[in-house]
This record gives structure tokens, sequence and C-alpha cells, in this order.
């Protein structure tokens, strides 16, 4: 699990070449009594124990099928920490987990020894694709990371043999050997099945629902960061939502072309990296599978999706699989992250939930995006990705009880339904006092706003005076506004000032609000309903969405001095399909105090530096109606 980019540079790491062997079935011992359970709402005291490793395991696994349609099967380096205590007759939990895109095992290497001194028995792998394990990349598919995923599951509950490059058993030190499996709690002995759950962020978070989604022997899951549909994180269009984040098909979004570069950019120099490897990862479409060089030169030429791109973000997406994700699951997405950001974890716990899957959701400070270029990005007291401090953190903590909850049977309280970082509430230690909590999503009520003019956001329909505002994109695909610099900032160092937002007169529409008279804290969702007056686009959509209004819709907090926020630096994409309806846009998900005194300010832009934008110039006006305003709507709560 990573805290920065999940494109996080690092260096080549050496391979150690061994020879590798397929997973036997062989018959698993017998199961054994889970821990005793705490008493309800308890943490139990904790009591680390001496950890054994194994490092360097390989696997052979079969995994789906490759771009031809032949069975292939792939090499998986992996490492494996368990307490040193766990035996036949002393049985442990499983973990399973793997890393964020560019990363590798050694991500989860603290994570593994604290969990494993805490009585779990932990797998970490490098996902198919990344050094050292084979393959080429091909984003979470259940019907190749899941069924390889699958593999490893057998092999925990007690299903074959593994060789390995080294261990430290006891704080000694050996050489190569060959490891066996018996000290894992068995569900049922005959099919291998653990008593396992899985751990892991962003590409490690999706993997979780592909895995479970193949092989019901997973027990739980603990998603950090991840998407729901891929379609959305890459391209979004926050209107015509059909489901989620998922908007209809014929109404294509707009290409996030810092986080798709970037994207490419790391998945190639990994196959490069590991050639030795398999060298066949980089024959045709280097190092991903080839629907997704063909999606990205789509999103290139025409900044959108089309249906060949959809087939693949279909079927990587939890998204448009979730009715065969059928087991508890601890939700945690991440406030800052122009990647995935909090609307797609809204989606999966809403789906989940529809279905009577137990769901729970966090929603913390730190995510892709705005990080500090290291793995201390989450705020104090928070967690620890180290693994050093779990019970000191309030997701370690929560993270620690919904394991020992669901995979040992303790009666340790899970924590609330739902939980949101504040970053305005002041404390030390455990960042639990900055955390609201509440019985489900979403919260609090909503609070109404009417465009009027004058660039005016009144809070009446009566106060809505007549009048129009009017703007238009430069063309051409140049941009006038900016928001952010996708995937980089806090990765490597920028010019002072080139990361503040801006837009450029003439380009956007702004209406603000008065001063407020008091704090507004927003936990959710803005939205708004808006008509957009364009003839000349109205004559041009209709040739499909190269000729559709683009609009990116954001929400200022602007201080008394007149200095501006954009939170997070988030922003809702949108193309239009037909400009003479109504239209009704989503806008990013925040969690935010906008202080007494200040303003919230509603833009419209025709642009945005982190997306693609349309070539031809697109003259706009919204009006100011008295009769049939346009509305923006925001999740307020006390």
């Amino acid at each position: 699990m990573t805290r920065r980019s999940p494109f996080r540079a690092r260096g080549r790491r050496t391979a150690v070449l061994l020879p590798v062997a397929a997973l036997a079935v062989a018959a698993g011992p017998a199961v054994a009594a889970a821990a005793a359970p705490a008493a309800a709402g308890s943490t139990q005291a904790t009591t680390l124990q001496p950890v054994d490793t194994y490092t360097g395991l390989r696997f052979v696994v079969p995994a789906g099928n490759d771009d031809l349609g032949r069975p292939q099967t792939c090499t998986i380096d992996a490492d494996l920490y368990k307490p040193h205590a766990a035996g036949p007759a002393a049985r442990v939990p499983a973990i399973l987990t793997t890393n964020g895109f560019g990363g590798s095992k050694a991500d989860q290497a603290g994570l593994g020894k604290a969990f494993a001194a805490r009585g779990y028995a932990v797998l970490s792998y490098t996902g198919l694709g990344f050094p050292d394990s084979g393959c080429k990349i091909s984003l979470d598919d259940p019907g190749v990371d899941g069924v390889a995923a699958s593999s490893l599951v057998t092999f925990l509950g007690g299903g074959g043999t593994a060789p390995y490059a080294s261990s430290d058993v006891a704080g000694t030190t050996g050489g190569p050997g060959t490891l066996g499996v018996d000290f894992t709690v068995l569900d049922d002995a005959a099919t291998h099945d653990p008593r396992l759950g899985m751990i892991g962020g962003s590409y490690g978070g999706q993997i979780q629902f592909a895995t479970a989604a193949r092989d019901a022997r997973v027990d739980t899951l603990v998603p950090l960061i991840t998407w729901n549909d891929l379609r959305y994180s890459l391209a979004p269009n926050n209107t015509s939502l059909a489901r989620g984040v998922t908007y209809a098909d014929s109404a294509p979004g707009t290409q996030k072309i810092g986080w798709t570069g970037l994207f490419f950019g790391v998945g190639i120099l990994d196959g490069l990296q590991g050639a030795a490897i398999d060298p066949a990862r980089n024959v045709g479409c280097p190092n991903f599978v080839l629907e997704a060089c063909k999606a990205k030169a789509t999103l290139d030429t025409l900044g959108y999706p089309t249906s060949d791109t959809y087939r693949l973000t279909d079927r990587v997406s939890v998204g448009h699989y979730v009715d065969r994700v059928k087991v508890p699951t601890f939700l945690i997405q991440g406030e800052n992250d122009t990647l995935f950001n909090l609307q797609e974890s809204v989606a999966t716990y809403r789906a989940l939930k529809s279905r009577g899957v137990p769901v729970t959701m966090a929603w913390q400070s730190w995510g892709h995006s705005g990080g500090t270029g290291d793995n201390t990005g989450a705020a104090p007291g928070e967690l620890d990705l180290t693994g050093q401090h779990i019970e000191d953190t309030y997701l370690g903590l929560r993270i620690r009880n919904w394991f020992d909850h669901q995979l040992k049977g303790s009666k340790v309280s899970t924590g609330p339904e739902f939980a949101y970082f504040r970053d305005w509430v002041p404390y030390t230690g455990t960042a639990a006092p900055a955390y609201a909590t509440a019985s489900s999503y979403p919260v609090g009520t909503r609070r109404t706003w009417y465009l009027s003019s004058a660039d005016d956001l009144v809070a009446s329909r009566s106060a809505v005076l007549p009048g129009s505002t009017s703007w238009s994109n430069p063309g051409l695909g140049a941009p006038a506004s900016y928001s952010e610099v996708s995937g980089l900032e806090g990765q490597v160092s920028l010019p002072d000032g080139l990361t503040t937002p801006y837009d450029t007169p003439g380009t956007f529409g702004a209406w603000s609000t008065a001063p407020l008279a008091s704090a507004v804290d927003v936990v959710g969702s803005p939205t708004l309903d808006v008509r957009f007056d364009s003839p000349a686009v109205a004559l041009t959509q209709a040739a499909g969405p190269s000729g559709q209004l683009q609009v990116f819709a954001k929400l200022y907090d602007v201080a008394p001095d007149g200095s501006k926020t954009l939170v997070h630096k988030l922003i809702s994409p949108v193309r239009v399909a037909d400009v003479t309806q109504p239209v009704h846009i989503e806008l990013p998900a925040i969690v935010h105090r906008v202080e007494a005194g200040h303003r919230l300010q509603l833009v419209l832009a025709s642009t945005d530096a982190a997306y693609k934008n349309a070539y031809a110039v697109q003259p706009v006006t919204v009006h100011a109606s008295p009769t049939a305003p346009a509305t923006l709507s925001i999740p307020v709560v006390p």
C-alpha cells in the first residue's frame, strides 16, 4: 500500500532468480479454533509476537488468457511474514496484500511485519506486470489478476509449496528453501480455504474486488483509495450519470491527460525494468494488455473514450461486477485525491449496501494528490503505513479491529459506518478527535443558492434578478484555466506560484455568495442544475462528442482579502450531450469548513489544463431567471 501517488518513482530492485514451481493441490490440515473474543466495543491488548520472514517466494500461476486469447501462466514474486509461534497446533488467520501501481511487494513490508506480530500470516506479493512479477499489466482484471491471486489464496490454505530465496526465522538468517503453509486457520481443508482478508491501496485496492469476485474463499476486504469505475477515473463526465459514477455510454467523459500519461509512462518503465523476468511483456503493447494501448491511443486522439474503451474499463471496474462481491468491506478513500475521488467510494458503498453486503466507509485526509513525496502524507495520528504504531493511529486501530472482528471472531467494535476527517479540528496524539462519525452516508442537510444577475449566488428565489453571464473557450484545445499538475504536485519540486489555480477572464462564468454570517461545514457532493445557451454548439453537437459543450465546474472558498482556495484542487469535468436541455452536474465531494466572512464562489470554466479541451470555439451563456433559476445545492452539517 503506497501513500504517494501509486505511480511513484523507485529504483530497480535486484531480482532473485530461483526455480519456479506451479502450485500443487494437497490435503490441508484440520480447522483450528479462532482466538477468544474480546468484550463488545473494546480493543484487545496488543501483545507483539516474534516474526518469521520468508523473502523471494516464487509462484507460477494460471492467469486467464493473454492478448491472443491463449491460456497463460505468470510468475509472481512474494514475501511471507508469520508469527514465530504459528504452526499446526497454533493456527492464525491470513492476510493477502499487494502493491499500488508502480510499486512492489516491498511497499507492504512494514504492514506485513506489523500484522504478523499481531497474530496474522501475511503474504505480500508484487502484482502482475511490475518487477519482479511477470506478464503484462491487465488493470486488475478479475479474469487475469483475480485468477492469479486465487492461486495465492490456495497456497495460504495449504495447497502446495513455493521456493523462497532466504528466510529470517527466530532471528537466524537462512538461505534458499521451500515453504508450505500449515499454520493458517482453515474454513475448509478440502478446498484449501483459509480464514483470509485482503488490504492494499489504489491498484492494490481494486485487486481485492477482482479476487473476491472470482474466489468465494476471501472473507473480508480493506481497499484504500481505489476506483469504482475506471471510465470515470480517467475520463470523467459528472453529468448523465446512469448509476454511481458510471455515466451513459452516449455521454463520454474528458481525458485526464496528466494522469493517463503518467500511468502509461510508469507501466512501460516497469516493463523495461522487468524484462529479465518476462521478456514477452514488452512485445506488442509494451507491458500493457493490447486493449489498454488501444484505449490510450483513442483518448489521446479523440480526448474521450469509445465503446471499445468501455469494454475494457467495465471489465476491470468493481462498479460493473459488484454483484459478485459479497464479503464485509471497509472502504477508505482520500479527501485529497484528483485521481480516484470521494464519489468513487460513495458509488461502491451504495452499491454494496443496497445488496445487503456489510460495508463501512471512512474518508481520510490523504489520497493520490498533494503529497509530500514520501510515505508520511497522512495527518498526525491518522495512519502509520510503516505499521510500527497501528494502535496509536485512528485508522490503524480501526483496520486492526476490523480484521480482528472479521477474521479472529473478536467482538471488538469495527467503528461507525461512516467517518470523515476534518482538517479544521485541532488535536494531539491520535487523529480520532478530527474524525466526525455517522450511522450512514450521506450526512447533514442541503442548503440552496440560486444563480442571479451580477454574478451573485442568492439564498432565495425571490432574490433572483434577471441577467446573463457569457464566456467562451480559446479553441484549438488550448487551456485557459488551471487546477493542478495531475500526479506531480508533492512528488517533484515545482516553481513557486505554478500550482496556484487560476481562470483567464472571458473564459469562465462565476457566481458568489455574500459573506457568510457563520461558518459552513460542507460534507459531500454539491450539485448544480443549470441550462446552457449555446446556439453554436446546438448546431455541432449532433456530430458527436467532439461537437458537444465542455464545461469544468468547481467551487472556490474566497477569503475576505480576495484570496481563493480550490479545495484539494478538485473539479468536475462535464460534456453536455444536449445543450438545449437542463443539465444536472455533480461537483466534487469535499470535506471543508468555509469560515464566517468568507464567500462561496461557483465557477464554470470552459477549459482546464489537466484535461483535453474542445478544439472548436464554444461561446455559451447562462441566463439568470427568477421563474426558473439555476440551482446550487450544498450538503452541510451542523
